[in-house]
């Protein structure tokens, strides 16, 4: 018992050692979460950001004062407010004065700050800083007691807890952390969009997710690039943890020589452009990806732009896939929205990142109006006594002259005048040359203006209404004056997972190349015109790249791929990246799983309630077989695609089309035959069967195909851009596998037939050459022909320039055709 007494003098104590450790280790992992790791939800920063932004704003670093060392800065922080070593100071300043770490800088930093590269920052002796002109509103208002200040960590100076933030810095700039047992990771977001949902949600705080994202469409990244899909968004959003393919820009650029690179403009979020070359650079030395024969960086302060150069016998698009798939020219995003709320972690949706923002600068207006109200209160007090002193000016001096000290002045002022001390206490140092007549009509103006004032602000305290109304209206000051354009474009694409709430459902035309580059367009881009007219350029393409493939559908309905291998791929019509009339498009195999050299030859679109044990797809290929499938067989198509047909030898796929068990097949070849049957003369077969004799093309190949579903003429074109109509009935109902009968006379001046369609002649006909011209005329224009003939000219085509597809769509609105064809008329003169 004595030695236990004398350990206890010592200072010295038993203790269970699981219950301290659990004990220190919660207080260790509390400490990293709260003041190191984690961000606040209200101003988005970390304890070690704020202490920065407010050490320079002590220091007077503005924007608009002349640069400050960083160790300057960095010294002040450490010293003053965050005694954890000047590296980590450093490093959270360097990347706050990152052009390619944050969406909208805080720091405006001079010297070197590093690179997109990996390189550091020089040291902080050699770098200065200040604030940019968007973090001057992080401090905006905070000396009108908008915030509160807690004691730093010795106890002799105050630091803010939080700051005003103006802007919406959690959503505008992101943030990464890895705590203790928990990380977080937010995206940054356009300021503009941002705003624009914090205007919209203060109006109606029970928006959907799905309203909310009209507004803020998804991250927007300082490198640009792309994001894959809405879906994933969306999701991060309604959860707070959502995974994001993003993926680097790129363009296919013909170099001469016969040759093609592959150019990146910029590439995703967070990647080390040095690193992303070097695994390049690997995986062409393990052979991993084949026909790499050159690679450079040639980015500058420009921009990022690294050239892939390729080899004359590959597919640049099946290169540019396997650079996505193997290497960090496409990645992910794993959102995970953690910041403390009211000093606890928690996981934040979209909605509770603006409610407590907005719910912060509600406090913060509420704060800054109290303020001013008590600021102007005590000045109106002030001019009360002047005013009444001035009244009573005679009778003030005589009490002055006749009074031995100052204390006696003071205590007499508010026992005769009914004086406050502090209106008394400026009645004694008041100065002589106010008791002129015009310091009176100034002490009442401003008195007056004062209580106006006073009426307003209190007005404002007691109307949350009018709190909104002024953070709307501060907030579009922000917007107006930093928003900018959105930086990462958000593109569907197989990533994305079916949500189609997101997507509008409008009609659209999908166009494709030969070489694989597919788009989306408003199904009004092109507007009639007459027939023989020279057409408006409706595709970029390149001399080897001809436009093969128009489709009118809806953006909701599926479509699936056929290629020259017998495979089937499936997505929706908005999976299709929409671009403009002129753009080329984006390569295909970016969209669906393909095999080096597998090349889509056919698309076919098909309305969900159009799926039913009656529908069929019939297949034709080039050298004449057939092949018909029940459309079930197509549901449960993965990414990798499926076998459609079975090919033989040197024969590929044609066309595909939807029957309904009951239609008549029309097939046309090049030498001008075609031949009509009934679809039932072609048993059913499975997917992967390879099909009978549709018709004995003795030679020659097959164009097209088409059905009794599509209409009940036959309209066909030739490669020079000669066309007729003939009715269906001129063709004679025989059985397949025959030679089949003239469609047309082919001769030199009109070409090889290439496409055959059935109409009804009141549609509208869009033509499209090699050179990638597009015509679109009315179908009454194409002339009515017996089966022999050899039509009339439709479009005129160049010389070397040969019709490469065709297209029938609805028809236009009259008055566009009618402003058109004049347009056309008066430019043929």
């Amino acid at each position: 018992m004595d030695d236990q007494h004398n350990i206890e003098e010592k200072g010295v104590r038993n203790i269970n050692l699981t219950s301290e450790m659990r004990k220190s280790f919660l207080e260790y992992a509390m400490s990293v979460i709260i003041s190191r790791a984690l961000p606040d939800a209200r101003d988005g920063l970390k304890p070690v950001q704020r202490r920065i932004i407010y050490g320079m704003n002590e220091l007077g670093c503005y924007s608009d004062k002349p640069f400050k060392k960083s160790a300057r800065i960095v010294g002040d922080v450490m010293g003053k407010y965050h005694p954890h070593g000047d590296s980590s100071i450093y490093e959270a300043l360097v990347r706050m004065a990152q052009d390619f770490s944050y969406r909208y800088m805080l720091v405006d930093g001079h010297g070197n700050f590093g690179s997109i590269d990996g390189d550091g920052a020089a040291a902080m002796r050699y770098t200065e800083s200040r604030m940019s002109k968007i973090c001057m509103e992080m401090v905006r208002d905070i000396n009108k007691d908008t915030i509160d200040f807690v004691p730093n960590y010795d106890g002799e100076e105050k630091e803010p807890s939080v700051l005003p933030s103006r802007i919406p810095n959690l959503l505008i700039n992101g943030t990464t952390g890895i705590a203790v047992g928990m990380a977080t990771n937010m995206a940054p977001h356009n300021l503009g969009e941002v705003v624009d949902g914090l205007l919209a949600y203060s109006k109606n705080r029970d928006m959907s997710v799905a309203e909310l994202m009209e507004y803020i469409k998804g991250p927007d990244f300082p490198t640009g690039a792309y994001i894959l899909g809405k879906s994933a968004i969306k999701k991060a959003f309604e959860t707070g943890q959502g995974l994001i393919v993003m993926r680097a820009r790129s363009e296919i650029e013909d170099i001469g020589s016969n040759k093609k690179a592959i150019i990146v403009t910029e590439i995703p979020y967070m990647v080390n452009k040095a690193r992303l070359i070097e695994k390049i650079a690997e995986h062409v030395k393990n052979k991993n990806i084949d026909g790499i024969t050159e690679l450079r960086d040639e980015s500058s302060r420009e921009g990022i732009r690294i050239v892939i150069e390729l080899r004359r016998d590959v597919q640049p698009e099946v290169i540019l896939n396997q650079l996505y798939k193997l290497t960090s020219l496409q990645t992910t995003f794993g959102v995970n929205n953690t910041a403390i709320v009211n000093d606890e972690p928690k996981t934040l949706t979209l909605k509770d990142m603006l409610d407590i923002y907005l719910n912060h600068q509600e406090d913060v207006i509420r704060r800054r109006t109290a303020f001013d109200l008590k600021k102007a209160e005590d000045r109106a007090h002030i001019l009360e006594g002047l005013k009444r002193a001035i009244d009573n000016i005679d009778a003030i001096i005589a009490l002055i002259r006749s009074s031995r000290t100052t204390e006696i002045i003071q205590q007499r002022l508010m026992d005769e005048f009914n004086m406050s001390d502090r209106q008394a206490k400026a009645i004694r140092e008041m100065q002589l040359q106010r008791l002129a007549g015009l310091e009176r009509e100034k002490i009442e103006n401003e008195l007056k203006a004062l209580l106006e004032l006073i009426a307003d602000l209190k007005d404002i305290l007691a109307n949350e209404e009018r709190v909104l109304e002024i953070i709307r209206d501060e907030l579009t000051e922000i917007k107006n004056k930093y928003g900018d354009k959105r930086r990462t474009e958000i593109i569907q694409g197989t990533f994305d997972i079916e949500d189609e709430d997101l997507i509008p459902e409008e009609d659209v035309i999908i166009s494709m190349t030969t070489n694989g580059y597919v788009k989306r367009m408003p199904v009004d881009t092109y507007k009639a015109q007459n027939r023989g007219g020279k057409g408006v350029k409706g595709m970029a393409t390149n001399n080897d790249d001809v436009v093969k493939d128009i489709i009118n559908m809806s953006t909701h309905d599926d479509l699936l791929v056929f290629t020259n291998f017998g495979k089937v791929y499936r997505m929706k019509g908005y999976n299709i990246p929409e671009f403009g009339r002129t753009a080329k498009g984006l390569p295909i195999v970016n969209l669906l799983n393909m095999d080096k050299n597998e090349n889509v030859k056919t698309m076919i679109s098909i309305h969900r309630d159009e799926v039913s044990e009656k529908c069929f797809l019939f297949f034709v290929t080039k050298n004449g077989i057939v092949k018909r499938t029940k459309i079930t067989e197509f549901e449960n198509i993965r990414t990798s695609g499926k076998i459609a047909i079975s090919l033989r030898d040197d024969d590929e796929l044609v066309d595909v089309k939807l029957t309904n068990g009951e239609s008549e097949i029309l097939l046309a070849a090049s030498n001008g035959k075609a031949i009509r049957f009934d679809e039932n003369d072609v048993r059913e077969m499975g997917r992967t069967a390879s099909g009978v004799r549709g018709m004995n093309v003795d030679g020659a190949h097959i164009v097209g195909v088409t059905t009794s579903l599509e209409g009940s003429k036959v309209l066909v074109v030739t490669e020079y851009g000669y066309g007729k109509i003939s009715p269906a009935d001129e063709y004679r109902l025989a059985h397949r596998g025959g030679k089949g009968v003239k469609t047309l006379n082919v001769t030199s001046k009109n070409g090889d037939l290439v496409a055959i369609k059935a109409v009804e002649g009141n549609e509208d006909l869009m033509i499209m050459t090699s050179e990638g011209i597009v015509i679109r005329l009315p179908m009454e224009q194409v002339k009515e022909a017996g089966r022999a003939t050899q039509g009339v000219r439709l479009i005129r085509v160049n010389d070397g320039s040969v019709v490469s597809s065709i297209s029938v769509v609805d028809k236009t609105d009259e008055s566009e055709e009618t402003a058109q064809t004049n347009e056309t008329e008066e430019s043929q003169g």
